[in-house]
């Protein structure tokens, strides 16, 4: 079995919206895919947060705790796993500080809804990726600056970190290709935001 199927196969998602109506919708549209588990308001999104959820769907304006307090335990707490915020609330400033993955305005439809489920499923290996990438790449700039070109070239250790940091690169190079045109568009957002500001 190959690790994307594994991945689909074994990916939980946590629904959170007090609209019961709507929460075994969007349960409905992802069960068939996905481990789904349902949480009809903030306190119930708490209780069923573990390390297993590998993407939350999380609406903001829910009584007693919001769906925002959700999403900054969510961070607080280190779970790993990708937060969009599905909700009626327009976007405003506030939400540049906040850690979610996507933002995404009621009403969705479902090929949109599981289209974000998979495009945060997939963004999540590309984090972890380029995390290593990074780590493997920052080993090898500094070993450049402290040994010789003679010391680099006579060690099995740094020859070794050379092959898995081009094998890296590689399959980022593969990623990147594969982007989708939502992950495109959101990135292309990012950086014109960033040279903006």
């Amino acid at each position: 079995m190959g690790t994307d199927t594994e991945t689909t196969e074994t990916a939980t998602v946590l629904v959170v919206d007090d609209e019961r109506d709507l929460a075994d919708l969007y349960t409905a549209w992802l069960s068939q895919e996905y481990d789904v588990r349902t949480a009809y308001g903030g306190q119930e999104a708490l209780d069923a947060l573990d390390e297993d959820v590998d993407v939350a769907l999380i609406d903001r304006l829910m009584p007693q705790v919001s769906g925002d307090e959700v999403l900054e335990h969510i961070r607080e707490s280190e779970y790993d796993c990708r937060v969009s915020m599905v909700t009626a609330v327009e976007p405003d400033f506030d939400i540049i500080e906040m850690g979610f993955d996507e933002y995404i305005v009621k009403p969705i439809r479902r090929d949109d809804l599981v289209g974000v489920v998979e495009s945060l499923l997939s963004r999540s290996a590309y984090d972890n990726q380029l995390q290593e990438f990074f780590s493997l790449a920052s080993k090898r700039a500094a070993l450049q600056s402290q040994k010789s070109q003679h010391e680099l070239e006579n060690s099995d250790a740094y020859s070794d970190l050379t092959e898995r940091v081009e094998a890296l690169r590689a399959d980022l190079d593969s990623t990147a290709e594969e982007l989708s045109t939502r992950d495109f568009e959101v990135q292309l957002r990012k950086l014109n935001a960033d040279r903006s500001a």
